[in-house]
Parts: C-alpha cells; sequence; structure tokens
C-alpha cells in the first residue's frame, strides 16, 4: 500500500483511513514491544493504544524525511518510560527498547514432520526464556534487530542510544547467550 511515510503524508492531506493501514502495519510490534516491559497484557494493550493515539495527535509533527518506524518506536519507548515512571517498577536507565516472543517465531512448513515441529517449538521457547534472562538494554538490541528488522543506527534514533553502544550490545547479547548454550546452562522449554 506505499511507504509509512508516504501513507502519514496521505493521512495529513485528507485521507485519514490510511491510517488505519499504519495501525495494522505496526499494532502487533508495538504490543510486543511493550509487553516486554510491562508484563500485564491489558496494560500493555491500553499503552500500545496510548501510542496510536500519541501518534495520530503528533502526525503533523512527523518528519516524512525520517523514517516512521524509527518515529514509532520512540513514541512507544517513551510511553513505556512515563509508565514505568509513574509505577517506579524500573529505573529510567534500564529502559532503552522493544519485543521478545515473536523473534524466534518462524513461519510453520508445513512439510515438517510432528517431531520436527516439537523440536522446533521446545528451541522456539528455550531460546524466548533465554532472552527473558538477559538485560533489558541486550535483548532490546536483539528484538529491535531481528524481529523488527531494524538497523543499528534506526535502533540508536529510536532508543537514544549511540550506533557504537546499540553495536555493543547486540554483540555482548549475542555472546551472552552462545556462552549460555555452550556451557549447557540454556533453560529448558
Amino acid at each position: 500500500m506505499g511507504s509509512d511515510e508516504k501513507l502519514v503524508e496521505l493521512c495529513l492531506q485528507g485521507e485519514e483511513h490510511l491510517f488505519d493501514v499504519l495501525v495494522k502495519r505496526y499494532a502487533d510490534h508495538i504490543f510486543n514491544f511493550i509487553h516486554q516491559y510491562i508484563k500485564d497484557e491489558g496494560k500493555a494493550e491500553d499503552l500500545t493504544q496510548d501510542v496510536f493515539f500519541r501518534v495520530w495527535k503528533n502526525l503533523t509533527k512527523f518528519d516524512t524525511k525520517r523514517k516512521f518506524k524509527v518515529w514509532i518506536f520512540q513514541i512507544a519507548r517513551n510511553a513505556i518510560i512515563d509508565h514505568l515512571r509513574k509505577r517506579r517498577e524500573l529505573k529510567f536507565s534500564d529502559i532503552e527498547a522493544e519485543d521478545n516472543e515473536s523473534i524466534v517465531e518462524n513461519v510453520e512448513d508445513d512439510n515438517e514432520s510432528p517431531s520436527e515441529v516439537l523440536e522446533r517449538k521446545e528451541v522456539k521457547i528455550m531460546i524466548g526464556k533465554m532472552l527473558e534472562e538477559l538485560s533489558p538494554a541486550y535483548r532490546s538490541v536483539l528484538v529491535l534487530y531481528y524481529e523488527n528488522q531494524m538497523n543499528f543506527r534506526e535502533i540508536a534514533e529510536a532508543t537514544g542510544i549511540s550506533e557504537n553502544t546499540v553495536r555493543s550490545r547486540h554483540r555482548r547479547a549475542l555472546q551472552e547467550l552462545k556462552k549460555k548454550l555452550e556451557a549447557g546452562d540454556a533453560p529448558k522449554p
């Protein structure tokens, strides 16, 4: 249906119904990003709605020369920080980005045997548990990179940290996961 930036331009020109396309493109990603920090599903859904309300309200402030994806994740990040500040569950410095389980989701292959499907699901569960054990800073970089296909520059813009820090956290997170696997410390599915 066109680039996100083009859809925003059209929305601003009166094609407001096209905002629904943006909501459909990003609703699951934003929910998963928020749910990574806000474990209560109902609250995560409420915050997701709040993010889209903020996006709609501030659409005229969006610079169409920038990536919409980065902008919406910045808004989601700020919504999480606002929520956690109110609840004081997490230090401000712990929040730096996005999502979890869907990082390892794969499309099921109809040609797989039942044992292959079961094994893949067990691996998915194990990786999801390993991701949960990572610090929020490491986990968020992996989620943004692998699940949301953001590059290091985009992650840096969305999280407000330097690109070198993003690269470093990505590398360290992968090293930590590798170390757990090699040491046999991986959680059981």
